[in-house]
């Protein structure tokens, strides 16, 4: 299995790739975030490890950005961050496993397996609802074969709530899944990007596909 390690700590980085080297998997280490997602988008890594602090983008960013993009690759983070809040930030941003420093590795190595053995799960690059149709690998939105142009903010909190598609998402979720925010910001920056969604997604069809929920959030429902 060909496992990429994204740690800016060079110590920890070599240590955890030489474990893997001596367990059989091949082992690539990168330190800066804007590569490691160069090299995760090209499909060649089955797992990655992932530090979050990490230069050029955070480990949050690169999470999202992959998984907005449809990658499904298992990601294990491994972090000094140990912080509730860290880890479930983390896992809804697309994480599948979560190893706090210090470590043991053969804690980790038993993470990495149970990963590996999972089966492959195939994600649809493509979002819908109704005729609505987001495309994660070219960022490109549809209604009705129309394409509609959105901001990254917007797009963002779009596939957010096609992803859940039928669930209600509240504010909060949606703030800081967007936003990257662990507090009420005392804006309405959620409603105000949904007002502007409603205008770009629903205006001008009969079929309203964008819905509040009086006091708990939002939910896109054919």
């Amino acid at each position: 299995m060909k496992v990429l390690v994204v740690e800016d700590d060079r110590t920890v980085g070599h240590y955890v790739q030489r474990g893997l080297e001596e367990q059989h998997y091949h082992a690539d280490l990168v330190a800066d975030g804007l590569e490691a997602l160069r090299l995760i988008s090209g499909g060649q890594y089955e797992l990655v490890i992932l530090d979050l602090r990490l230069p050029g983008m955070t480990g949050i960013e690169l999470l999202r950005t992959l998984r907005d993009r449809g990658i499904t690759t298992p990601i294990l983070v491994l972090t000094a961050q140990d912080a509730v809040e860290h880890k479930v930030q983390a896992l809804r941003s697309g994480a599948d496993d979560y190893v706090t420093k210090p470590f043991a590795f053969e804690e980790l190595l038993a993470r990495v397996e149970a990963l590996g053995r999972r089966p492959k799960q195939l994600a649809a690059p493509k979002l819908v609802a109704a005729d609505l149709e987001l495309d994660s690998s070219t960022h490109e939105v549809h209604r009705a074969g129309k394409r509609i142009e959105l901001t990254p903010k917007e797009y963002a909190v779009l596939a957010y709530l096609l992803r859940h598609k039928g669930r209600v998402m509240s504010r909060t979720l949606i703030t800081e899944y967007a936003w990257d925010y662990h507090f009420d910001p005392g804006t309405n920056i959620v409603d105000v990007v949904i007002n502007r969604l409603r205008k770009k997604v629903d205006s001008g069809h009969q079929l309203k596909l964008l819905h509040t929920v009086r006091g708990v959030g939002y939910v896109i429902k054919a």
